[in-house]
């Protein structure tokens, strides 16, 4: 698997779009909304075929399906960087490689986008929500078609009391060097590499 994209969660959108920009000093691009978790978001694209997704319920819509995906029904506090999605080739074949509680998938679309999706049943992931989600997309990925950034993530860095046994969970199903684990109160931050400088997305 490989690394797809970050998001950031807020209480409103406009909050997690500000929280965003604020941290990194660009506008981020436009989005949509998802019928099935009731959710909207905006999008910008990243260097390395990345991309960064500012995320909340959408007031406006009644959810198909609930408990959110990413947690978002009991999200509370200022917005933040909430959840890491990797990428699967076959996420049929890859889901025996996640915890039991994260294998649970669902089928997404938005607009001409369609993908496969791990969303545990009660919207949390395993680790206090810091574990990925995992996708798998039935169309060409879209960060390439996004607005870009000129930001480079750099590190990512995830803060948990169970480091060791979220890192050996991390091992049989991703390698790359930028995400770091360490022992800590549960907590994801992201270094990016930008037009203005180092930023820090917490």
């Amino acid at each position: 698997m490989i690394l797809d994209h970050l998001a950031v969660a807020g209480a409103t959108l406009e909050e997690a779009i500000a929280h965003t920009e604020d941290a990194l000093g660009i506008t981020l691009g436009p989005g949509g909304s998802h019928a099935r978790y009731g959710t909207h978001n905006r999008l910008i694209g990243l260097e390395d075929g990345l991309y960064l997704e500012a995320i909340a319920v959408d007031p406006d819509a009644q959810p198909e399906e609930q408990p959110r995906w990413f947690n978002l029904d009991c999200f509370t506090g200022p917005a933040r960087l909430s959840n890491w999605i990797l990428r699967s080739q076959d996420l049929a074949a890859e889901k025996p490689l996640l915890p039991p509680h994260a294998q649970s998938h669902v089928q997404m679309q938005r607009g001409d986008l369609r993908w496969l999706m791990t969303v545990p049943a009660d919207g949390l992931l395993p680790y206090d929500n810091l574990f990925p989600s995992v996708l798998q997309w039935q169309a060409e990925p879209p960060a390439a078609r996004l607005p870009q950034s000129h930001c480079r993530l750099t590190r990512l860095i995830l803060s948990h009391p169970e480091a060791a046994e979220l890192q050996a969970a991390l091992d049989r199903i991703i390698s790359d060097p930028r995400i770091q684990v360490e022992q800590g109160a549960p907590a994801m931050m992201a270094e990016f590499g930008t037009p203005h400088g180092v930023r820090v997305l917490r």
